[in-house]
Parts: structure tokens; C-alpha cells; sequence
């Protein structure tokens, strides 16, 4: 067209290159108006992706952490109710410990009455003889220590 226009006679032709200037501008916004809109769809649909994405991304990491959540909570449940068990168990020693030292408490006691009961006994042939003159029970004395106090069955 611009060959065209400039072929012909000079006064219809000024008017014919203004003319065409303003179509070549009027065409070149549209085009660059054209290009912006294109370009804002195609980035708001990018954008829109990248968005679901984002979202699909954001679902599975909420559906990880609670998961993650629900098993330290299942982890911990069972620390505690081996925590618990395990005081149990304690105590129950605990009991049983104190049990068998209260046995060990009679045992002395036994032993040591049992031990004084020889030694009176053992005495009692001594006083005997300081009284009556007469030492009878050295003998006896001697059978009891090499039994260590038992009685004859």
C-alpha cells in the first residue's frame, strides 16, 4: 500500500501516506494491546497453575504433618504407657524390697535371741558350780558349742 500511495500524484498522495501512517500506528497498538492481553491470559493461566499447584502441594504436606502428627502422638501414647508400666514394676520391687527387709529384721532378731539363749545357757553350768562347789556341765558346755547350741534329736 505504502508503494502504492507514493506512486501516485502528489497531492492525493500526502493525504494517502498520513492516512496509511495512522493505520500503520493504529495497527501497531493493537498488535502490542494484543500481545499485553495474550501475555496476562497466558501468565494468569500460568499463574492459576502454579496456584492448584500450590494448593495440591499445600493438601499433601498438611496430609504428611498429620500423619507425621498421629504417629509421635501413637509414639508418645506408648512411651507413657511404658512409663507407667515401668513405675508399676517399681513399686511392686519396692514392696517386695521392703517385704524381704522386714523378714531379715526377724531373722536377726531370731539369731540374736537364739545366740543370747546359747550363751545363758552356756552360763548356767558356771553360776551352778559357783553355787554348789561342783562343775558339772564343762562337758555339756563343750557339746553344745561343737553343735553350736542345737539340741539332740
Amino acid at each position: 500500500m505504502d508503494l502504492e500511495a507514493r506512486s501516485l500524484q502528489p497531492n492525493v498522495k500526502a493525504v494517502l501516506l498520513a492516512k496509511l501512517r495512522e493505520y500503520k500506528s493504529d495497527l501497531n497498538n493493537l498488535k502490542s494491546e494484543h500481545k499485553r492481553l495474550a501475555s496476562a491470559n497466558s501468565n494468569q493461566a500460568a499463574r492459576d497453575d502454579l496456584l492448584e499447584s500450590g494448593m495440591a502441594d499445600a493438601m499433601s504436606v498438611s496430609a504428611n504433618q498429620r500423619g507425621r502428627l498421629m504417629m509421635s502422638t501413637k509414639r508418645l501414647n506408648e512411651s507413657s504407657d511404658r512409663i507407667k508400666e515401668s513405675r508399676r514394676t517399681m513399686l511392686e520391687t519396692e514392696e517386695l524390697g521392703v517385704s524381704i527387709l522386714q523378714d531379715l529384721h526377724q531373722q536377726r532378731q531370731s539369731l540374736l535371741h537364739a545366740n543370747d539363749m546359747v550363751f545363758l545357757l552356756l552360763k548356767v553350768p558356771y553360776r551352778l558350780h559357783l553355787l554348789t562347789g561342783k562343775f558339772e556341765g564343762k562337758d555339756e558346755r563343750k557339746r553344745l558349742m561343737r553343735k553350736g547350741g542345737r539340741k539332740n534329736k
